[in-house]
């Protein structure tokens, strides 16, 4: 496959899912988006995801890449029918490009449990993972309203839309399971996570979730290669 890749920033790109599409011979381009990098068409390329990223959604005025970047969104999804993988910010605009919406919620910030809903547990995309499951969570914005159409896999007490799927080939996700050894370190360079971090968690956040991370990180590679398989069969539908 060639997978067209959506970046809004330098370190928050695929992460260990790298290593399962370099093992597959997949391809994927990065655009980064916030360095005014324009996507090229969407033809030629076979699936579109969408990372995630320290903006907010409606903050159209300080990006304006961000309303272009919903129409490319709802172009691959609703007019191609392209195969569609989002994570935190990209489950968000997602939301948005379909017509549901988002907004300030309850910061998540750390190694926290996600629930599959009984649709998501019945879910291709979540074949063989176990409920509840840990994972890196690192947002102070949630969707707040479900576009038309789409199906929630999964919630936490917190963000009642922690997974979704929209058809049979879109799917995204609010938490990160493509955490690495340096992710944490390397996101907590970027100014707004660092005071989210230092908010939630105090001035000793950044070693506890580093900790933590490294305590869940073979779950969590264990459960990216499952739901990245899952993705790739969920590809194949129609």
């Amino acid at each position: 496959m060639k997978i067209l890749v959506l970046q809004h920033a330098d370190c928050e790109h695929p992460g260990f899912f790298r290593r399962l599409l370099a093992e597959d011979d997949h391809e994927w381009v990065p655009i980064e988006m916030d360095q005014g990098e324009t996507p090229p068409p969407l033809d030629g390329f076979d699936a579109l995801w969408v990372m995630g990223g320290p903006m907010d959604t409606w903050q159209e005025d300080a990006h304006p890449w961000l309303a272009a970047e919903k129409v490319l969104i709802r172009e691959a999804v609703t007019e191609r029918g392209m195969p569609f993988l989002g994570l935190c910010l990209g489950h968000q605009l997602l939301a948005c490009a379909l017509g549901g919406d988002c907004g300030p919620g309850k910061p998540e910030i750390g190694v926290l449990p996600v629930i599959l809903t009984e649709r998501g547990v019945e879910s291709v995309f979540f074949d063989g993972v176990d409920s509840p499951l840990h994972a890196l969570q690192w947002h102070s914005a949630e969707v707040t309203k479900v576009p038309e159409g789409a199906t929630v896999l999964a919630t936490s007490p917190d963000c009642a839309v922690q997974a979704m799927s929209w058809g049979t080939r879109a799917f995204s996700m609010q938490f990160h399971m493509e955490v690495e050894s340096d992710t944490v370190s390397n996101w907590a360079e970027i100014p707004e996570y660092a005071g989210a971090l230092e908010k939630a968690l105090g001035a000793d956040g950044l070693p506890r979730m580093q900790a933590a991370c490294a305590q869940h990180m073979a779950a969590f590679n264990r459960d990216a290669e499952r739901i990245y398989i899952n993705w790739l069969q969920s590809t194949a539908q129609v």
